[in-house]
């Protein structure tokens, strides 16, 4: 799968305990967007955050937290992240939810050499 260097990154930042039926929101985000075909999805659970109510939510042990923040980061052109905007904002309906978009550049987007091919030079260089 080819990736264009400019594209774009969508990123989701939800709770750990928001839910899509019976599953976490987060799987099921990042499971469509492999169905759909989009280059990468990456899940990540931060240890600390806070949104729009302000409410601490952490994982130190005093102050334990159901509901640790979440972001899941999602990298593909501009063309397919549109076309899934519509159907993430019907999962993020009943959750809590901030999403962005910003323009990035890709560098490196390939699958894992075999141990002793060459490797070929990043784009920009």
């Amino acid at each position: 799968m080819q990736l264009p260097e400019d594209a774009l990154l969508l990123r989701i930042f939800i709770g750990e305990s928001d839910r899509h039926g019976h599953q976490p929101l987060y799987e099921y985000i990042v499971k469509q967007a492999r169905e759909l075909h989009l280059a990468g999805a990456t899940m990540l659970r931060g240890p600390m955050g806070f949104g729009k109510s302000s409410r601490i939510h952490t994982e130190k042990i005093l102050q334990l937290s159901m509901d640790l923040p979440v972001v899941i980061e999602i990298v593909d052109s501009e063309e397919k992240i549109q076309a899934f905007l519509p159907k993430l904002d019907e999962w993020l309906a009943a959750a809590g939810a901030l999403v962005t978009l910003e323009k990035v550049k890709v560098l490196h987007y390939r699958s894992r050499q075999p141990e002793g091919a060459p490797r070929p030079p990043l784009a920009g260089t």
